[in-house]
């Protein structure tokens, strides 16, 4: 035996391994192609389900119009303007659910709450104050309609 013929040995078990490479190579991208499209067929449908912590949508310029999150307190929605700023944001706590609705200068022009006495829905005038607090504690109702100086113009009961 020369000491060619181990060489050639070796190279032909090189060349070997380079075409199973190869073959195992183009063999899993086709698999995992094969499986990146089976889930995106699986995903059209009613059936959709995706989960994370955050999701977000945008306009057709990059502005995030819409929000869902989920912190420590529960989950959050905001829907923002044309301008990204939140507008409307609803969200669960411990508390209960509330919806608060803001105006083009983002201050709170109306908040809906529900906790352990009751719901309440109060509507602010464009200083911040709260002019109309409507709500029910337990199983009495509630009614109040205060001047912009915090004064109660009508009450009831």
């Amino acid at each position: 035996m020369t000491t060619e013929e181990p060489l050639e040995k070796l190279e032909r078990e090189l060349t070997a391994t380079k075409r199973r490479n190869c073959w195992l190579l183009w063999g899993g991208a086709v698999l995992i192609l094969c499986y990146f499209i089976g889930c995106s067929a699986g995903t059209k449908g009613t059936n959709e389900l995706i989960i994370g912590k955050q999701f977000a949508l945008q306009d057709a310029d990059g502005t995030i119009r819409a929000l869902l999150t989920m912190s420590d307190d529960g989950p959050r929605l905001a829907l923002a303007d044309e301008n990204g700023e939140p507008k409307m944001m609803l969200s669960v706590n411990k508390d209960g659910p509330n919806l608060v609705l803001l105006d083009m200068s983002n201050d709170i022009r109306a908040l809906l709450t529900v906790g352990n006495d009751g719901p309440s829905l109060t509507a602010n005038d464009a200083n911040g104050a709260t002019r109309i607090l409507l709500g029910v504690h337990g199983t009495r109702p509630i009614l109040v309609v205060e001047d912009a100086n915090g004064n109660t113009v009508w009450s009831a009961p």
